[in-house]
C-alpha cells in the first residue's frame, strides 16, 4: 500500500523517485477536460448571446491563448521536482506567496462545488439516492482518491480520456442526428462583446489549472524536454476542452429550452435509456470526478504551502495529509449544497471573477521563470523566510496588486461591470489587460535584481531540457 499512497506532499522530489514520460499530460488533461462542466462552460458562450458559429471560433481561440500559459506552468514541473504554488514563494516571498495562495484555495473550494453539484445528481440518478446524497457521496469518494495521491490521479485520467472520449464521439453523433448542424453554423453575425466573452470563458477555464498543473509534471525525469512537457500538456488540455465545449456550444444552440438548466437530464436522454442511460450517468460521475480530484488535491498542497510558510514544515504526517483533504471536501460540499439552485449564472461569474486573480499571478510567475531567473531556483530558499528571496516581496505583491486592479475597468459580471466595458460595446478584455500589464511591470521591477538568481547548478548543462521552439 505504501507504494501506491503518495508520500511527498510539497517537498522536492528526488531523482531517483522520478518516473513517466511527458505523454502521461496528455492523456491526464485530455481526461480532465472531457466532462460535463466544460460542456457548461461552451454552452455558456451561446446562452449569453453568441450565435454557435463565432462561439466555437471564440472558444477554440481562448483554449489555445489560455492553454499556452497553463502548459507554460506545466513545464516547470520536470525542472523543479515541485508543486507549483510553492514556485510563486520565489516571486513573493516565502509568506507573501500566501497572498495568490488565498485566492487560489477558494479557486479549488468552488471548483470542487460547482463539479459535485452536477456530478452530484448523475450519482443521485444512478444510485437511485437523489441529488443531495448524491453529492455527499460524490464528495467522500473524491476526498479518499485524492488522499492516495498522485499515481492514482494519473491512473484515473487515462481511464476517463478513454471512456469519456468513446462517450463524447456517441454523444456528437446523436446530437448531429438530432439537430441540423448546417443550420445551427449559418448565422455568422458577428457581435464583438459576446465572441470576446466566448474567448475569456474558454481562457478563464486554462487558466484556472495554472496554480496546480506542474503538480502533475513534477514527477517526471529532470531531463524531461520543456518542449516535450509543454505540448503534450498543451494539447491534451486544449483537445478535451474544445471538443466538451464544442458539444456545449452546438447543444445549447440546438435545444435551449431542453439543455440550459436540465444538462444532465438533457444529456442522458439524448443518448438514450435504460443500460445506456446508466452508462451516462456513470461516464458524467467519472469525468467530474478526475477533476475534482485534481481540484482536492491541488486544494490540500496550497493550503499546506500556505501553513508551511509560517511553521517551517516540509513533510507532513498521512494523518495531517487527510485533515486538509477532509476540511477541503467539507468545504467544497458545502458550497455546493448551498449553491445548487443557481448554479449556471453563478458559474460564468465565478469564472470571470477567477480569472481577475490569476492572470497576475500567471504573467509574473511566468516572466520570474522563464526571462529572469533562467528556470533556476534555489530550492532550500524556497522554505527559509530568512534567504535569498524573504519572508515578504513588496515589490511582486505591489506589482500583482497593480494587476488586479487594472483589469476592474474592463471586468463585466453579473455583480460588477467597469466603466470601461460599455466604452468597448460589453466586451470583457480584462484577462488580457491582467496578463500584460504586471508582466511588464514584474519585468521592469526585477530584471535587476541578480541576487535573487542562484548560479547554475552542476546537472543545469548536463540535464537542461530543450526549449520550447527546440
Amino acid at each position: 500500500m505504501a507504494g501506491v499512497v503518495e508520500q511527498r506532499s510539497i517537498d522536492v522530489v528526488p531523482d531517483d523517485e522520478r518516473h513517466g514520460s511527458a505523454v502521461s499530460q496528455f492523456t491526464l488533461w485530455l481526461g480532465a477536460n472531457l466532462q460535463i462542466t466544460a460542456v457548461i462552460t461552451g454552452a455558456l458562450a451561446v446562452v449569453f448571446g453568441a450565435n454557435a458559429f463565432w462561439s466555437l471560433i471564440g472558444l477554440l481561440l481562448g483554449n489555445l491563448l489560455g492553454g499556452a500559459v497553463m502548459a507554460l506552468h506545466s513545464a516547470q514541473g520536470p525542472r523543479l521536482g515541485l508543486p507549483q504554488m510553492i514556485t510563486s514563494r520565489a516571486q513573493f516571498g516565502v509568506r507573501g506567496a500566501v497572498v495568490p495562495l488565498a485566492l487560489v484555495i477558494v479557486m479549488y473550494i468552488g471548483f470542487f462545488a460547482s463539479g459535485s453539484v452536477l456530478a452530484g445528481q448523475a450519482v443521485g440518478e444512478l444510485t437511485h439516492l437523489g441529488e443531495t446524497p448524491g453529492i455527499v457521496l460524490f464528495a467522500a469518494v473524491t476526498a479518499v482518491a485524492a488522499a492516495v495521491g498522485y499515481r492514482l490521479i494519473h491512473t484515473l485520467g487515462k481511464i476517463a480520456g478513454l471512456v469519456c472520449a468513446l462517450a463524447f464521439v456517441y454523444l456528437g453523433i446523436r446530437l448531429v442526428q438530432r439537430a441540423d448542424l448546417g443550420a445551427l453554423l449559418h448565422d455568422h453575425r458577428f457581435g464583438l462583446p459576446v465572441f470576446l466573452l466566448a474567448v475569456s470563458l474558454s481562457a478563464s477555464w486554462q487558466l484556472a489549472f495554472g496554480p496546480y498543473v506542474a503538480d502533475y509534471s513534477r514527477y517526471l525525469p529532470r531531463h524531461t524536454s520543456t518542449r516535450a512537457t509543454f505540448w503534450w500538456t498543451l494539447s491534451g488540455s486544449v483537445i478535451g476542452s474544445q471538443w466538451s465545449m464544442t458539444f456545449g456550444a452546438l447543444a445549447a444552440a440546438a435545444a435551449p429550452a431542453a439543455f440550459v438548466g436540465h444538462e444532465v437530464g438533457y444529456i442522458v436522454g439524448l443518448g438514450g435509456a435504460g443500460l445506456i442511460a446508466s452508462f451516462l450517468y456513470f461516464v458524467i460521475a467519472l469525468g467530474k470526478l478526475t477533476i475534482n480530484i485534481l481540484n482536492t488535491y491541488g486544494g490540500f498542497m496550497s493550503l499546506v504551502t500556505s501553513v508551511s510558510g509560517f511553521r517551517g514544515q516540509r513533510t507532513l504526517s498521512p494523518r495531517g495529509r487527510a485533515a486538509y483533504i477532509a476540511g477541503i471536501m467539507v468545504a467544497g460540499t458545502a458550497v455546493a449544497l448551498l449553491g445548487k439552485d443557481s448554479f449556471l449564472t453563478s458559474f460564468k461569474d465565478f469564472l470571470l471573477f477567477l480569472l481577475t486573480f490569476f492572470t497576475p499571478w500567471s504573467a509574473i510567475n511566468l516572466v520570474d521563470y522563464y526571462l529572469i531567473s533562467k528556470e533556476r531556483y534555489d530550492i532550500p530558499a524556497l522554505s527559509d523566510p530568512g534567504g535569498r528571496y524573504g519572508a515578504w516581496n513588496a515589490r511582486a505583491l505591489a506589482v500583482y496588486a497593480v494587476g488586479v486592479l487594472a483589469q476592474l475597468p474592463f471586468l463585466a459580471t453579473h455583480f460588477y461591470t467597469g466603466p470601461l466595458v460599455e466604452p468597448l460595446g460589453g466586451a470583457d478584455v480584462s484577462w488580457l489587460i491582467g496578463l500584460a500589464v504586471p508582466a511588464v511591470l514584474y519585468w521592469l521591477a526585477a530584471r535587476r535584481d541578480t541576487a535573487r538568481i542562484p548560479e547554475p547548478a552542476a546537472h543545469d548543462d548536463e540535464a537542461a531540457p530543450a526549449g520550447l521552439g527546440g
